[in-house]
C-alpha cells in the first residue's frame, strides 16, 4: 500500500525522536555533573548509573526503531506507522523516566516498546511481502483483502 507522496510524517517522527535522543543524552550530562562522574567513567552513584543505562538502552534500540518505522511507513502505511512511532516515543519516555527512578520502574515502558517494535515489524513484513507478491507474481494481497470488506 505504498504511496508516491513524500514521507513527511515519517520524517517528522524521526526528527522528534532525534530530539528525544538528544534530551536523554543531555540528562546523562546533567547527571554526570550532579554526581561528579567525569567521562569516560560510567560508574558512580546508583541514580547516575540508572540514567546512563537508560540512555544507552535507548541508543541501542534506536536503529531498530528507525528501520522498522521507515519500512512499515514506506511499504504498508505512512500514517499508521507514524502514529505507532509516536507511541514508541511515549513508551521510551516512560522507560527512561521509570528507569531514572528505579530499575524496576523501567519495565512497563520496556514491555510497551517491545510490543510497538513488534507491531512495526509485522506491518513492515506485510508491506514488503505484499509488494514482492505484486511485483513478481502480479498479486496484490492487500487489495484482495480490502475487496472482501
Amino acid at each position: 500500500m505504498a504511496t508516491d507522496s513524500p514521507p513527511l510524517l515519517l520524517a517528522v517522527v524521526s526528527f522528534l525522536s532525534v530530539c528525544q535522543q538528544g534530551y536523554f543524552a543531555s540528562a546523562v550530562g546533567r547527571s554526570r555533573k550532579k554526581h561528579n562522574v567525569m567521562p569516560p567513567a560510567v560508574n558512580g552513584p546508583a541514580e547516575f548509573e540508572r540514567i546512563f543505562r537508560a540512555q544507552q538502552n535507548c541508543v541501542e534500540f534506536y536503529p531498530l526503531f528507525l528501520v522498522l518505522l521507515w519500512t512499515a511507513g514506506s511499504f504498508f502505511n505512512q500514517e499508521l506507522a507514524a502514529i505507532i512511532g509516536l507511541c514508541y516515543m511515549y513508551a521510551r519516555h516512560m522507560y527512561f523516566h521509570g528507569y531514572a527512578e528505579s530499575a524496576k520502574g523501567r519495565l512497563s515502558g520496556f514491555y510497551w516498546n517491545l510490543v510497538i517494535l513488534f507491531s512495526l515489524l509485522v506491518l513492515g513484513a506485510a508491506g514488503i511481502t505484499n509488494q514482492a507478491l505484486d511485483e513478481y507474481l502480479d498479486f496484490d494481497l492487500l487489495k484482495k483483502i480490502r475487496q472482501l470488506f
